[in-house]
């Protein structure tokens, strides 16, 4: 029995101490941010979309692929197809046939090509970011819990770290960030963008608008499946009280 207590004993304090080990690099729950794409009813904000895809191109596209998506497909944040095609342009991808001379030779992209990945493979990647491996955006808001808000708090969470945490080399302090210490240094800074429509480019704008655009890269059919969803409902509320009109006139007369 005494064997017992004091083997219950020490699996105890060994709870407790690894309880108090999680504690210290604990990862905050992600901010309360409402956004217009959520509910039944809830759409993209185009707008924002759109300012959150030049936050893409000029300030996330040089680590981060958005391999998942074609330039095409940025029509539906309402950019007209010469847009597109200007848009894609800037861009060059390796053909996918040789020439006549049996060489692979790179061209300007086109709107039906997919976003030019910034690294050829991941070894590359991993080379031009000391070793860490920059994620692809496509799915990023899907890849994490409460996806949206995890990616607008990740941005605008980069604190020095309290008293008592010491640093870790190359690695910024970032409490929404599962243990805290994140590769990637701060993204944002104010006004690092020069938005068209005349907004101003603070950092928490930014993050909102990127993540507008990264929860639309993901879910680029959302609204649709929203109305298609809405749809079977409403056809389902009607059809039901057709049934229950029907069997009401059948069974009228039986007593």
């Amino acid at each position: 029995m005494r064997k017992l207590l004091i083997a219950k004993l020490v699996v105890g304090l060994s709870l407790v101490a690894s309880t108090g080990a999680y504690a210290a690099g604990d990862v905050l729950a992600p901010k309360d941010v409402k956004w217009s794409f959520d509910g039944i009813f809830g759409t993209f904000d185009r707008a924002s979309a759109q300012r959150g895809l030049q936050v893409y191109k000029d300030v996330c596209a040089g680590c981060h692929g958005l391999r998942l998506v074609s330039y095409r497909n940025i029509m539906d944040l309402g950019y007209t197809e010469d847009q597109v095609k200007a848009f894609a342009k800037e861009y060059e991808v390796q053909n996918a046939e040789p020439n006549d001379d049996g060489e692979m030779f790179n061209r300007p992209a086109r709107p039906s090509d997919r976003f030019v990945s910034p690294f050829p493979n991941e070894q590359a990647a991993r080379a031009g970011n000391n070793g860490a491996y920059p994620p692809d955006l496509s799915l990023i808001t899907k890849a994490r819990a409460h996806g949206p808000s995890y990616v607008y708090s990740v941005l605008t969470g980069y604190q020095k770290a309290p008293d008592g945490i010491e640093g870790q080399e190359d690695l910024s302090y970032n409490p929404y960030f599962p243990g805290n210490w994140i590769a990637m240094a701060a993204p944002l800074s104010d006004d690092a963008v020069e938005y068209g429509d005349g907004t101003k480019a603070t950092i928490d704008q930014m993050a909102k608008d990127v993540t507008n655009f990264l929860s639309w890269a993901a879910s680029p059919d959302l609204e649709k499946r929203k109305k298609t969803g809405l749809s079977v409902m409403m056809f389902l509320v009607v059809f039901t009280g057709l049934l229950i009109a029907v069997k009401k006139k059948v069974w009228a007369s039986v007593h």
